[in-house]
Order: structure tokens, then C-alpha cells, then sequence
């Protein structure tokens, strides 16, 4: 019985002694940056006209609509590219007098990034032809391929916490096996510069991006 005991408790510490070298991993992260470049360009035009007659009023913002798309055909853009997308028509008294303002959007949509960079240079043009351009007028430019890059960078990031395990282990005096398990992260699309988002007057989005991805892995150790 005293050598069953002894015999059991060899075995038991042994198992948990293998139990817990299996059990040795090291869980790091790694990351993936790269600099991509906007194929979309979508400028949302908002505009106004206010006044005491609404035939007037709708007259004047029918005009800005026809100088908005000859100042579009200038640049090169096919009329297509531009299509209304909402209008809006309020009044209000002002001093026992009637007043109507009418509100008309029209977005600008294309994949030709460097055209459209040039015409939100000009857009002061715009309200030098008298176009009254509202709040919320702001060209956003989108990066919509990044399935095509996916892998590369997961693996890149993978690569990047497994060079992480290493410098671990080579500290630890152990070495770096297989994954055992992961986790992605997801990516992120932010300006490559810091520029601002854009989508407001004023505010100027660019096309120069930088897509982001962190991995988690959990490396065994040997």
C-alpha cells in the first residue's frame, strides 16, 4: 500500500509537472500599418437661397443648380457624377414679413481623386458666382479596397507579434513553438497625416490614409 501511495503521488506530480509545461505560452500583440491611397471622392454641396417670394427664391436656387454643374463640366466631370439628393423648403417671419429659404444638396461622386482634389481647390469659385455654400459642404474621400489587402497585413501583423514572442523567450532563456490560439483586431482607416475627416465646411478630408490592424496571438513556449 505504501509503495501504491508513493508510486501514485510520483505520477500525479509528474502529470501536473507535464500539465503545466504544456500550459507555457506567451500572448502578444502585433501590429500592421500601411499607407493606401482614397479611390473614392464623394463632395456633398449643400445650398441656399432665402427671400420674400418663393418663386424668386426657387428661381435663384434653380440658377446655383445650373452654375453648379457648369462649374463641374469646366473641370472634366461628366454631368452623371453629379446628382441631387434632397431639398428642403422653410419660412419664417421676420418682423411681420414672411420669409422663405429653400435648400437644395447635390453630391459630386467619382474615382478620379485627383480631379476631384482640384475642384474642392476651387470651390471659393463657387461662391463667386454667388452660390451660397451651407454647412455641411465637405468633400470625404474613402478607401474601399481593403479586402485586397487583408491578408497581407494580417500576416504582417502575425509576423510582428511572433518577433514579440521571440525577444520574450530569447529573455526567458525558452523558445517560440506554434500559435495556439488568435484574435484579430479590427482595422482601421484614419488620415495618414492627422488631416481632419472632413465631411463639414471648412474642413478638409484627404486621400492620403493609413490603414491599422493589431493581432492578438498566444504563442506556446518550449
Amino acid at each position: 500500500m505504501a509503495l501504491g501511495l508513493v508510486f501514485g503521488g510520483y505520477l500525479l506530480g509528474n502529470g501536473l509537472l507535464r500539465s503545466k509545461e504544456a500550459d507555457r505560452a506567451v500572448t502578444v500583440r502585433g501590429l500592421a500599418q500601411r499607407d493606401v491611397t482614397a479611390d473614392l471622392a464623394t463632395w456633398t454641396i449643400s445650398y441656399s437661397a432665402t427671400g420674400t417670394d418663393l418663386t424668386a427664391v426657387q428661381a435663384k436656387v434653380g440658377n446655383d443648380t445650373g452654375t453648379i454643374r457648369k462649374f463641374f463640366a469646366s473641370l472634366g466631370f461628366p454631368d452623371s457624377a453629379l446628382q441631387p439628393t434632397g431639398a428642403n423648403v422653410s419660412s419664417y417671419t421676420d418682423q411681420g414679413i414672411l420669409r422663405y429659404t429653400v435648400r437644395q444638396r447635390m453630391a459630386l461622386r467619382t474615382n478620379d481623386i485627383a480631379r476631384a482634389q482640384r475642384a474642392v481647390a476651387r470651390q471659393f469659385d463657387l461662391v463667386a458666382r454667388g452660390v451660397l455654400l451651407e454647412e455641411g459642404s465637405g468633400m470625404v474621400y474613402t478607401f474601399t479596397r481593403l479586402d485586397e489587402i487583408k491578408p497581407a497585413m494580417v500576416a504582417e501583423a502575425t509576423k510582428d507579434a511572433r518577433a514579440a514572442a521571440e525577444q520574450f523567450a530569447k529573455d526567458s532563456n525558452t523558445s517560440v513553438g506554434s500559435i495556439k490560439d488568435a484574435t484579430q483586431g479590427y482595422f482601421e482607416i484614419g488620415s495618414r497625416d492627422g488631416e481632419g475627416a472632413g465631411g463639414e465646411w471648412g474642413v478638409s478630408d484627404t486621400p492620403y490614409k493609413k490603414v491599422r490592424v493589431v493581432t492578438t496571438v498566444r504563442f506556446s513556449l518550449d
